[in-house]
Order: structure tokens, then C-alpha cells, then sequence
């Protein structure tokens, strides 16, 4: 059947000569892998530059449930006005999309967390703020779409946060998998802000680092089969 959908592109790889299968996570199936024919091509319908990462898509699609490889009818894009032009947005969309690429497995519907990606895009967009610590208050609210957001409160008594076991301790955990106080003030700060006051968010280069080291490591651990983020570097590289 043919439906329409918003997507949001997260990887593609080459296919034959002028084809392409990318990766997108849907309004209304979730993740779904889309063969693309011609895309390469001069005269085609669907143009590369539509596939870039975390483009916005509005898209027809060809849809059947027990189909591995689905096929987009059209598909268009509203085009980035800052993003591809400011190199710290387009290192921030880069580790943005590994992250969603290796952490994303639902095949079906989630209104919620669609909803969170693509305002999070739209604002990462538009906004004329320091986005320094943008991708640090993503992955804090993203973990809560994906079932492991922080427990407990922070507080001079309740300083370590464990990474294992997601919550803030009293005391320093027995094994190697947790923040210290000198992190958990910055990681607290997070939780208590919105896109709206990335300017308020202050941390310094040296604790922001370490701080997205800590969270990815929290990924890691929370999501089963998920591997390493290696697109943070190149953030790092951007901010220093």
C-alpha cells in the first residue's frame, strides 16, 4: 500500500551504479531500509542532496509489513538553512546521526520520540545560540525515549552517578563505570534546562569532553549490541 510519511535520513550506502538503500526513521513505521533506484542520476526524481544526514523528508512510500527493503514514490526535503554551513552544526549532525544510526532499533510507530528528533533538528537548525553543549542535552533527553533516562536527584550527599545501574549514589562505586562529582554538577545542570537555554548551559571544554566520553559509555551500556561512537572526535577537534 502507499502511504504518506515524514522521515528522518540516518545513513545510506551505494547501490549499483546510480542506486542507493538508506536508513530512515519514520513518522509512521519507525526505522525502515528504502531502496532507491536512479537516485544517482541526473534525471532523477529523488536527488542525493535529499539524503543528507538528518535531512527532513516528506515522503510517498511503497509499504509492506513483512518486506525487508521498502521503495519511496517521492520523497522532498526542506533545505537546512544553517547546518551544512557552520562547522560546528554540521559535526554536531554528523555524531547525531551515528548516534541515532547505532541506538534506533523500533520497526514500528513512536509518536514521542519522532516527534523529539525532528523538533530537535528543526531547532539545531534555526537556533542562533552557542550550541556547544547541544548534543550533551540531546542524548540526556533521548534516553528517555529509549527507556534508560537518569534516576534519583543530585545533591552534595548523592554526587556519583553510577553508569550501570543509571542513578546517583552516595557513595564511589566498587567498579570502573561512573561519573565523579567534579562531572555530575555539569550532567545535573542538563536536567534542568531546555533548547531554549542552551546560552545558560555552561561547562568547560575540558569537563564537556569528558562528559560526552561518560554518556556515550551510557549508551553503551544500556543499549544492547550497541558499538562505540567514533564521529565524537571530530566533534571534539571542531570545539577545540
Amino acid at each position: 500500500m502507499t502511504y504518506t510519511t515524514r522521515g528522518i535520513v540516518l545513513h545510506y550506502i551505494k547501490y549499483s551504479e546510480t542506486s542507493v538503500i538508506v536508513r530512515i526513521y519514520t513518522e509512521l513505521f519507525g526505522l525502515q531500509s528504502y531502496i532507491i533506484n536512479g537516485v544517482r542520476n541526473n534525471k532523477a526524481k529523488i536527488k542525493i542532496n535529499a539524503l543528507q544526514p538528518l535531512s527532513l523528508l516528506e515522503m510517498v512510500v511503497h509499504h509492506r509489513s513483512k518486506n525487508g527493503l521498502q521503495r519511496i514514490r517521492e520523497a522532498s526535503n526542506s533545505p537546512f538553512i544553517s547546518i551544512p554551513y557552520n562547522s560546528i552544526k554540521c559535526s554536531l549532525a554528523l555524531f547525531l546521526t551515528e548516534l541515532l544510526y547505532k541506538s534506533i532499533r523500533e520497526e514500528e510507530a513512536n509518536a514521542g520520540l519522532f516527534g523529539f528528533l525532528f523538533h530537535s533538528i528543526q531547532i539545531l537548525d534555526i537556533t542562533t545560540d552557542n550550541c556547544a553543549n547541544f548534543h550533551l542535552l540531546f542524548m540526556i533527553k533521548l534516553s528517555k525515549f529509549l527507556g534508560f533516562y537518569p534516576n534519583g536527584k543530585y545533591s552534595k550527599s548523592t554526587s556519583f552517578f553510577d553508569l550501570r545501574e543509571g542513578v546517583f549514589d552516595k557513595k564511589q562505586p566498587e567498579h570502573p563505570d561512573y561519573m565523579p562529582p567534579s562531572l555530575c554538577i555539569y550532567l545535573n545542570q542538563l536536567f534542568h534546562y531546555s533548547y531554549n537555554d542552551l546560552n545558560k548551559i555552561k561547562i568547560p571544554s575540558e569537563h564537556r569532553k569528558e562528559l560526552l566520553h561518560s554518556l556515550i559509555e551510557y549508551y553503551v551500556l544500556h543499549l544492547s549490541g550497541m558499538k562505540s561512537i567514533k564521529s565524537h572526535k571530530v566533534l571534539e577537534t571542531v570545539m577545540s
